[in-house]
């Protein structure tokens, strides 16, 4: 258990800074690329959910994210002896701190990641470790007897 706390602190820790750093060095709306038409580096405040939905709802976001982290407490006490579940409820909760945060403490959440090579919106570390989370569960409910609930 203690390795997944460790990855959850990561998780939050390696946003936070990044957050930090690109609030320091990036203009805001500006963006750098990164690897030519592949990555590029930005700094954009977002004041909603996944691709700005529910834009201002920084009280409802928060509450949802607080109820998520107890939800995901629950699965991840319960299942962390699985690994798949562990992980993945570990990326899950980084990430929800991660982005909660960031609507706590400056009422928006700060994106910086933008994929040149699609239409995709920027997204952050947070981001990146919820996705991650989701797919390390589905995969692992697929390929588990016991299943979640």
């Amino acid at each position: 258990m203690t390795l997944y706390i460790c990855l959850m602190v990561a998780v939050v820790l390696s946003d936070q800074l990044l957050k930090f750093y690109i609030q320091q060095n990036v203009p805001l709306n500006v963006s750098y690329e990164v690897i030519p038409d592949v990555l590029s580096i930005g700094y954009v405040r977002n004041f909603g959910a996944a691709w700005s939905m529910w834009l201002g709802q920084r009280w409802l976001l928060s509450i949802i994210s607080l109820v998520a982290l107890v939800i995901f407490g629950y699965y991840f006490k319960k299942l962390h002896h699985n690994w798949g579940y562990g992980l993945g409820f570990s990326l899950l909760i980084g990430g929800t701190l991660g982005n909660l945060l960031d609507r706590l403490f400056s009422g928006y959440v700060v994106d910086m990641l933008e994929l040149d090579l699609i239409n995709f919106p920027v997204f952050n570390i947070a981001d990146c470790a919820l996705t991650l989370g989701v797919i390390v569960i589905l995969i692992t409910m697929l390929k588990d007897d016991e299943g979640i609930i």
